[in-house]
């Protein structure tokens, strides 16, 4: 086992002094990403829709002014293009996108719009951009066809998706997949998808998302409304799956071709849990609070069984979730609480970052001897 100075010498030497496009990076996992990109050293561009919330995690840590920031929409293809060319990055994160099943119910042309016609821009824009080596293309857990498993889904499985934010993702998968053969094949540009869902952390305020309902409600000390408490869902903190995305556009990077393809970047099975039980962990956590279960669900469709396999991170980055519910939770409720005392809000997120690597990259955590070049 490599020491963890070598580790992060290694994940250093990939993002150091290196000019990273992140697209989304005004969105709740988009500027988690982007702060640690500044952690690790590099020159990072960012192009999104402006924030939505005054409490959004890009506004509230000042991101933008650490960064080279632009407002653009992923769905204006000279825009994207022009951006790209300009940045001239070696490294392409793309995280913009419509996130929400409930949003995409009520206006899938826009969802299909972000979501598949931006990943086709985005590549597009790529594929004009002679620097660009790597690039890691975010899609989500719910690509997959969805037959209840409990065993959890690999990358190998069928593609499917019965809501419109599903199907809309796993098209994207598609796309990448053609562009990946039709064009970056035979070239220096070196392609990933990367699958996670459900994630918790400070900073999320977005809506009907679970654990910014819970926030809300509990600083307004009205009941906690659940909307669908016997599903089951991977939850992690927001920096696991990150962590996954870093090594992996790495690997992309310094390595080559044979890290292509899709990657999932699940918790272990043992840390998924209800909504409910979600929810009765955070108030635990917190302090006294009132679940109300919404006797009468949504019209919409969802998932009742989500999971992820995540063995073929484990097995080929070295990637391995860190945190148990618990911990994740204490990282989440410690996120929120930073938000409402003084100081830097951004040294406090690179302090959890910081926080978070030290539990990750510890011997009995993340087995990194795949990682190391």
């Amino acid at each position: 086992m490599e020491s963890m100075g070598m580790i992060n010498d290694v994940i250093i030497s990939a993002f150091k002094d290196k000019r990273i496009l992140v697209t989304g990076d005004t969105g709740f996992k988009g500027s988690w990403l982007s702060i640690w990109l500044l952690s690790l050293g590099a020159d990072v561009y960012g192009y999104a829709l402006p924030p939505v919330n005054v409490s959004d995690n890009f506004l509230r840590t000042k991101l933008n002014e650490k960064i080279k920031h632009i407002n653009g929409d992923i769905r204006d293809f000279n825009s994207i293009k022009e951006y790209t060319g300009f940045v001239q990055p070696d490294i392409v994160f793309h995280l913009a996108a419509q996130p929400l099943v409930l949003e995409a119910y009520k206006d899938p042309v826009t969802t299909y719009e972000t979501n598949v016609i931006g990943t086709v821009n985005l590549l597009e824009a790529i594929r004009a951009t002679p620097s660009a080596k790597a690039a890691v293309i975010v899609t989500t857990d719910k690509v997959y066809k969805n037959y209840g498993l409990k065993s959890g889904y690999t990358e190998s499985d069928e593609l499917g998706g019965s809501d419109p934010y599903s199907a809309s993702k796993a098209c994207s998968e598609l796309v990448v997949n053609s562009y990946a053969e039709a064009f970056f094949k035979d070239r220096n540009i070196n392609i990933a998808t990367a699958r996670a869902g459900n994630v918790i952390g400070g900073g999320d305020w977005a809506e009907n998302r679970i654990v910014p309902d819970i926030f809300r409600y509990i600083h307004s000390n009205r009941e906690i409304i659940i909307r669908n408490p016997g599903y089951i869902r991977p939850w992690q903190f927001v920096l696991e799956p990150l962590l996954g995305y870093l090594l992996l556009a790495a690997k992309l990077f310094l390595e080559g071709k044979f890290y292509e393809g899709a990657w999932n970047f699940g918790p272990d099975l043992s840390s998924q849990c209800t909504v409910l039980e979600l929810a009765e962990l955070f108030i635990k956590r917190l302090g006294p609070g009132k679940i109300k279960i919404l006797e009468k669900h949504t019209a919409y469709k969802e998932e009742k069984i989500l999971m992820l396999d995540n063995s073929k991170a484990i097995k080929f980055l070295g990637w391995h979730p860190s945190l148990s519910i618990k911990e994740s939770i204490d990282f989440t409720v410690e996120g929120y609480m930073q938000e409402e005392e003084a100081g830097d809000l951004l040294e406090q997120r690179m302090l959890q970052i910081h926080n978070y690597t030290q539990a990750a990259f510890s011997e009995n955590n993340l087995h990194m001897n795949n990682f190391i070049v």
